[in-house]
């Protein structure tokens, strides 16, 4: 036997002899811009199953927000992210803007925290509802954002949003102004717009800004939803109310609505390893330790676990939820 087969023999037989460590599983999470909340609890999540979980490594990804997460959860890019209820609805059933495509790898995990909608308007306008908005400029948010899609589907629902770019300020519409929060709040102080819509967890720092300079008064927003059957149609929606005294001047709770962000995962990760993730993450040491990264976390709870969510769950999601407790619905049920 010459020197170099008795060494792979030795190595082979030691091999033999000892355990091999087991390999660790990486995953990728896909939450937002820097600096945005999406990003903090991707980064969040993404760190404490890295340090919790034997045997698996989570690393975060950067992104554009809810689309993007979608699609690299989708096709396997990613394995987790977060979503918005309503993109991740719309996707399902193929209604996303210049997108027909059905979305269905992408599955719910839990809810994570809510984003309003906000009306405002000037207290000497005299505006006292939604209606009002007739021919006024409002400020819906950056071009393209999430607060401008919401902001269109809810005033096409009550007739106020004009069908073309032509038609903006036409009589019975709305003139729509695409810019973003912190430059509205200056604009509504100044006269240059008559209302700015905000969707956002509260308290708004942008809404705190405009009610510092101005008597404001937010309006309900949430019965003409209702009456005009857009919680029907846009069932991702969930109803909610601002409470008096989160704004300056705001001194009755305003009923209103919001959008869900979620925790997703693709069909293609383990439900066990779902299971145990959630479990990890909902636990009271999990959620202490989210609520000291974003504080916006304390909306995170186990009877909150499934709230906004009306697609369906992930397998390994609804097993851990039923083991705590929760129904899971038929929209919610994995299929």
């Amino acid at each position: 036997m010459n020197r170099t087969r008795a060494v792979v023999f030795a190595i082979a037989a030691l091999g033999a002899s000892v355990p091999v460590a087991a390999a660790t599983q990486r995953l990728a999470f896909s939450g937002g811009p820097e600096g945005g909340t999406f990003q903090y609890f991707s980064n969040g999540i993404a760190n404490r199953l890295s340090k919790t979980l034997t045997g698996v490594s989570v690393s975060n990804m950067a992104s554009a927000g809810s689309l993007e997460n979608l699609r690299r959860v989708n096709s396997g890019e990613a394995d987790f992210g977060i979503v918005y209820s309503g993109d991740l609805y719309l996707a399902r059933h193929g209604r996303l803007t210049r997108d027909t495509r059905r979305y269905t790898q992408v599955h719910a995990l839990a809810y994570l925290y809510g984003a309003p909608a906000h009306l405002i308007v000037l207290e000497r306008s005299g505006v006292q509802d939604v209606r009002g908005m007739a021919a006024q400029r409002v400020a819906v948010g950056g071009a393209g954002s999430g607060a401008a899609g919401a902001a269109q589907r809810y005033f096409t629902a009550l007739g106020l949003w004009p069908r073309t770019a032509q038609a903006r300020g036409a009589p019975g519409k709305l003139k729509a102004e695409f810019i973003g929060y912190s430059k509205a709040a200056s604009a509504l102080g100044d006269g240059l717009v008559d209302a700015m819509w905000v969707f956002a967890g509260f308290p708004n720092a942008a809404v705190i800004q405009a009610a510092a300079s101005n008597r404001v008064r937010l309006l309900d927003v949430a019965g003409p939803a209702q009456e005009a059957g857009f919680f029907k149609e846009y069932p991702f929606y969930t109803r909610v109310t601002i409470p008096k005294g989160t704004y300056s001047g705001v001194v009755h709770d305003v009923p209103s609505f919001q959008d869900s962000a979620l925790w997703v995962a693709g069909q293609h990760v383990a439900p066990e390893l779902v299971a145990k993730a959630l479990a990890e993450i909902f636990s009271p040491a999990g959620l202490a330790y989210m609520v000291k990264v974003k504080s916006t976390a304390r909306a995170m709870s186990v009877p909150a676990g499934l709230d906004g969510i009306v697609t369906p769950v992930h397998a390994g999601a609804e097993r851990y939820w039923k083991q705590q407790g929760l129904s899971i619905t038929a929209d919610q049920s994995a299929r």
